[in-house]
């Protein structure tokens, strides 16, 4: 598989989990709408969805979790540039690789720790309150983001890589500038 295969799948992954979220999240406001509209027309027999919180909670951490990815892909972290303005490309390219580098490390050491919670939660058979929905399958579903997130950011560092040692800029964006 060449580097432009490589840099599509990556890409088409992110963007398939990212959409995964933004429909978990539009799921979830359409339960919130249901589920209010159920507490305002308790006088006709209506009522709240039981477990909506805790069907909320899962979504929207699964959420944030396929965001993870895209926005690590799109560069849409927040980038602080008082001091790198002032530098210069072949500086910058350097930095971002640092920065690259680190966020790997970052991207592992979070879904080894929550693939560990996963595992507690499956042994332990901890479920929400109302729903006795298992908690695992919650922590399971944030694993897909995060594997996909360690993808992503071992991709990056590669490109990153072989763009500093090529004098090259980067091939992505460039994040929330503050």
């Amino acid at each position: 598989m060449n580097s432009i295969a490589i840099g599509r799948f990556v890409f088409g992954l992110a963007r398939v989990v990212a959409i995964a979220g933004g429909l978990a999240l539009t799921a979830t406001v359409v339960l919130i709408v249901l589920s209010v509209t159920g507490r305002s027309l308790i006088w006709m027999g209506l009522g709240p969805i039981t477990g909506d919180y805790e069907i909320v909670e899962a979504a929207t951490g699964f959420a944030v979790f396929c965001f993870l990815p895209w926005t690590h892909l799109m560069r849409g972290h927040a980038v602080v540039s008082i001091f790198t303005d002032l530098a210069g490309p072949r500086f910058n390219a350097w930095l971002l690789l640092l920065c690259d580098a680190l966020m790997l490390v970052i991207a592992v050491f979070l879904t080894w720790r929550h693939a560990l919670g996963t595992m507690d939660k499956f042994a332990y058979g901890e479920t929400t309150l109302l729903l006795r929905m298992p908690l695992w399958w919650s922590y399971a579903a944030g694993l897909t983001g995060l594997f996909v997130l360690v993808i992503v950011a071992a991709y990056l560092l590669i490109t990153t890589f072989a763009d500093a040692l090529a004098g090259r800029r980067p091939q992505a964006g460039q994040g929330a500038v503050h």
